[in-house]
């Protein structure tokens, strides 16, 4: 009789393919709430130049699905994805856990995903199923491998919630698989060989791009039809760089922030960082041609040469050739305190800087000789043990709760204020914040604080000045350990989080599966050799 086990016939499957990808359609693959999501290396050329990657096989028609793979749901959905851990290629990291970016996971902190917090990593040749729902949430959010600096060898791609009941659908006429825009980061080695300061090679956009003095290769195409209105969602799925988003000869409007709604919000220019999401509604209304999309981003090589940092916006019944249109200075660039919540939600707790149930001043500063960065003084090293079984076997506490110095409990119902200032080195650094999002009450380039209607959003800047002083506020209303840190991957592979465990009563009741508790059996019994990244 033959195997009916469907991990293994998964496993078969992987092995028998030969992995060789060339080209990188722009025009991103859907799957739904239910999936098989495999682990497999592939060697692919996103920008001409080829080498081993980390991509999706999709277990439904066994095609290969690089990092601009699209999960796409309806609000209310419950989410059922299993990772299949085929990975073999021990040049990168072998184990894997995906964090599922955006979404709260209430009252399901063990299916957050990011290694050492709340679980120990897939294991090849394992799998493991995150189960959970989407509640209330609805809008742009995205999937990346929480462990070490994976996810800038690929696992990384987009989720969106779709809202039947979208306040902003009057405005546009399109919304869907086409109207995707990823901005990433490309590296011609595995991520964890690069060092602390990597170079920028390419700028991928939709998964294409090409680098200096390379060939020409091909640039994602985004079509659009004359007179028809767009919501393109764009994501910035990137390792490091932050970078400056424009369409030549179109200003679009900005509708939606790190899945929250906003009220619409017209500019030229958006300057997106690491982990961050923005819906705009471009009306196409210029006349039927080619025009340049660019990305400016704040290292690798600069400028357009040769299509480098660019993708090309088409109208329906334009020829298929590179764009001849220049670029324009913005003069209507993004600036954050121009963003307002759709429905405004004043901020909580007194309306006094400081004067929070909990006020927490977080002082970066790195070791050059190390370079590690610090958090009040503590670099943050991933703990044997997830802070999630720290919990559950018994730690409550602080000083209980290991990597010491880098665990800060939270009581429940508790008003949080958080201050970073700004200046520090690397900067500006975006942190994002698990399980919560939050209100920008002060903002990077500004001295004001809003505590009427300041954006909520979950990734935010803390400023290149040392003048800028980030102030950001939360409820502690959702119990677990939840990861604070910049996402910029290599600052937090050096260092750049901390750990608050949030109602840790609450979180040491919870329940979870039973897979679960063999994630971390599994992992720690393999053997240097099965962890890879050699």
């Amino acid at each position: 009789m033959g195997d009916s086990n469907p991990f293994h016939k998964l496993l078969a499957t992987a092995a028998a393919l030969s992995f060789s990808l060339s080209f990188i359609p722009s025009t991103l693959a859907s799957i739904g709430p239910t999936a098989d999501l495999t682990l497999v290396n592939a060697d692919v050329s996103p920008d001409g130049f080829s080498r081993s990657y980390v991509v999706f096989l999709d277990s439904r028609t066994f095609v290969l699905t690089l990092s601009d793979f699209l999960l796409s749901y309806r609000a209310g959905d419950q989410f059922n994805l299993n990772v299949v851990n085929t990975l073999t290629d021990t040049s990168m990291l072998l184990s894997s856990s995906i964090h599922w970016h955006g979404f709260f996971q209430k009252n399901t902190s063990w299916a957050d995903g990011p290694s050492g917090i709340n679980q120990c990593p897939i294991a090849a040749n394992h799998s493991f199923e995150y189960t959970f729902e989407t509640a209330d949430q609805a809008g742009t959010f995205w999937y990346h491998s929480h462990l070490s600096t994976q996810y800038c060898d690929g696992l990384r791609g987009v989720m969106v919630v779709y809202d039947p009941n979208d306040p902003h659908k009057s405005l546009y006429d399109v919304d869907d698989d086409s109207t995707i825009i990823t901005l990433s980061d490309w590296y011609h080695g595995p991520a964890h060989t690069l060092g602390a300061v990597p170079t920028l090679i390419s700028t991928l956009i939709n998964g294409l791009g090409r680098y200096a003095g390379g060939p020409t290769s091909q640039l994602a195409v985004i079509s659009v039809t004359q007179n028809k209105r767009y919501r393109f969602r764009l994501v910035s799925l990137s390792c490091d760089p932050n970078f400056i988003f424009t369409i030549d000869g179109h200003s679009f409007t900005i509708i939606e922030v790190d899945s929250e709604n906003v009220k619409p919000l017209v500019v030229d220019s958006i300057q997106i960082y690491a982990g961050q999401r923005y819906s705009f509604v471009l009306n196409a209304n210029q006349a039927v041609g080619n025009y340049w999309i660019r990305t400016v981003a704040n290292g690798g090589t600069a400028g357009f040469d040769n299509g480098i940092n660019s993708a090309i916006l088409r109208y329906v019944g334009a020829d298929a050739v590179d764009p001849t249109t220049t670029a324009s200075t913005a003069a209507a660039a993004l600036v954050e305190t121009n963003l307002h919540p759709l429905v405004s939600r004043s901020v909580p707790g007194t309306h006094t800087p400081g004067a929070a149930d909990v006020a927490l001043n977080l002082v970066i500063t790195l070791d050059f000789t190390t370079f590690k960065f610090k958090v009040n003084g503590v670099d943050f090293e991933p703990p044997t043990a997830p802070v999630l079984l720290q919990i559950l076997s018994g730690a409550h506490t602080a000083t209980e709760l290991l990597p010491t110095g880098s665990v800060f409990t939270l009581p429940p119902n508790a008003v949080v204020e958080l201050t970073i200032p700004g200046g520090t080195p690397g900067a500006p650094h975006p942190f994002h914040l698990h399980g919560h999002n939050f209100w920008v009450v002060r903002s990077a380039g500004s001295s004001t604080y809003n505590w009427d209607d300041p954006v909520i959003r979950d990734v935010v800047n803390t400023g290149s000045a040392t003048s800028d002083n980030t102030t950001i506020r939360f409820v502690t209303d959702n119990a677990g350990p939840w990861f604070l840190h910049c996402h910029i991957d290599f600052h937090l592979g050096n260092g750049l989080a901390i750990v608050f465990a949030e109602d840790t009563e609450t979180v040491a009741n919870s329940v979870h599966p039973s897979a679960w508790d063999t994630l971390c059996p599994t992992y720690d019994a393999l053997t240097p050799d099965q962890l890879g990244g050699v």
